[in-house]
């Protein structure tokens, strides 16, 4: 068991201007809630996050992201006051290689950069890159999870491991109420989960906070939203979530905490992507 999802069936949703935000039923408690639709989800979840529906192929990148020339090549560190020294900023996002730096967007001004420590592992490390106009600034590192097997190039539903690639985060939402995010934020009890993972650890929680991950799914829409452009059988469903101590089936997890302040540092106007796979194959 796992803490991905593939979510019940709920209507589309447009992606609504940035002012905007997705409504939900009134905010009520963490828990189980006695819904026909939660329980469709609690089912879901053990059998989805990672079983994610690939909008990638073999060394091709997310048809949901463009490929272009790496970002901020074009321009030179101009270097900052430190203290007593002057600290030059990357003009490269550090890590990786120049087959993935391609496939990040140029317009991209912020990079969640999730980097697994094997191809066969399910513990890695989110650093949230910003571009600063002189280089790339990089956040905290943050201990993360990711799928039970590890890291592949060529998702299919069921495999136990979370795609690698470079996928737009355009969408939000959670059990809990908006933390304060700029992203279209979608506060639903049908991010209502339970049951226990891979080792045993409860489940409950783990949707509080969602970042959809643009693999497989319309860009802009509810992480709840079921339309997968490449069939069912690529999976879909993949997310950034909260942790539960434990690997997923195929998405990325972050302790509460961490996604608040991811939630809170994400804005639309600056293209954010998070780019994910293994140490080795970030590097190419």
């Amino acid at each position: 068991m796992a803490s991905s999802i593939d979510c019940p069936h709920r209507p589309r949703h447009p992606a609504p201007p940035r002012a905007g935000r997705w409504t939900g039923v009134p905010v009520r408690a963490r828990g189980r809630v006695a819904l026909p639709a939660v329980a469709l989800v609690v089912v879901a979840a053990l059998t989805a996050c990672g079983a994610g529906t690939g909008t990638t192929t073999r060394d091709v990148p997310a048809a949901t992201v463009p490929a272009a020339g790496a970002p901020g090549t074009a321009n030179t560190a101009q270097g900052r006051a430190g203290a007593g020294t002057r600290t030059r900023l990357p003009t490269r996002i550090p890590g990786l290689g120049p087959r993935t730096l391609a496939w990040i967007p140029g317009d991209a001004r912020q990079v969640l950069v999730v980097t697994g420590r094997a191809r066969d592992a399910n513990r890695s490390e989110a650093v949230l890159y910003e571009h600063t106009g002189s280089g790339w600034e990089a956040g905290p590192a943050w201990p993360a999870r990711n799928a039970l097997k590890g890291w592949t190039d060529d998702h299919w539903a069921g495999d136990l491991r979370s795609p690698i690639g470079v996928f737009t985060l355009t969408g939000a939402g959670g059990l809990l109420p908006d933390p304060g995010t700029e992203l279209p934020y979608d506060r639903s009890d049908a991010f209502s989960v339970s049951g226990t993972g891979f080792e045993g650890e409860p489940l409950e929680g783990s949707f509080d906070y969602v970042i959809a991950i643009d693999y497989n799914r319309e860009p802009g829409t509810t992480p709840l939203d079921l339309t997968r452009p490449l069939g069912a059988d690529r999976g879909g469903g993949i997310w950034l979530h909260v942790d539960h101590e434990g690997p997923t089936q195929g998405c990325v997890s972050l302790q509460e905490r961490h996604m608040e302040e991811l939630l809170r540092a994400l804005d639309p106007d600056r293209h954010p992507v998070v780019v994910m796979g293994d140490t080795a194959s970030l590097s190419k």
